[in-house]
């Protein structure tokens, strides 16, 4: 378990915690994106947190998968990938912020912000110059979130899912030298 302050704390995933990710993401991510998707969803947590899927993204040496618990509650996700390029962006050191979701009631308590300056830290120890992330664009307040932080704007990319409405299908690519 790692301390990020009096409260919180990341707890590594491990391949045996595959039902408590799926339950907690059945959870988590419908009340942020269902309306995003014709079946409010459950196709992208039904692939992204399937057994098979999450046993692929803990076998990825380069990764980092954990549980965020506050007050001793666990209350989210956070993923990184070390030496994930953004394509195109010349920054030699990279690395990515791949899935950061928070349960609805522990937003707005500097949870995030506390995560992404812990991830900011470890990445200049480890001698990174730049962290990247993909936002939807949708989400406008994400977006005024990692602005606050420094990110930039890098690109974008349409997502391909056919169950995303297409008015929601962009995404930006973000960054922020460190």
């Amino acid at each position: 378990m790692i301390k990020i302050s009096t409260h919180l704390f990341l707890e590594p995933i491990k391949t045996s915690d595959d039902k408590v990710l799926y339950s907690l993401m059945k959870e988590i991510y419908p009340p942020a994106y269902s309306h995003f998707w014709t079946d409010n969803g459950d196709w992208y947590v039904n692939l992204n947190y399937s057994k098979e899927t999450i046993l692929k993204e803990l076998s990825n040496k380069q990764a980092e998968y954990y549980f965020i618990l506050f007050k001793k509650e666990v209350v989210g996700v956070f993923r990184i990938i070390w030496n994930e390029k953004l394509k195109g962006l010349s920054v030699t050191k990279q690395v990515k912020l791949h899935r950061i979701y928070l349960h609805p009631k522990t937003q707005g308590k500097g949870i995030g912000t506390t995560l992404l300056t812990w991830l900011e830290s470890k990445a200049k120890e480890k001698g990174y110059t730049s962290i990247w992330l993909d936002a939807m664009d949708e989400k406008p307040k994400a977006f005024e979130f990692y602005k606050k932080l420094g990110f930039k704007y890098y690109s974008h990319t349409f997502l391909p899912f056919e169950l995303l409405h297409k008015e929601v299908r962009k995404m930006s690519q973000v960054y922020k030298i460190i």
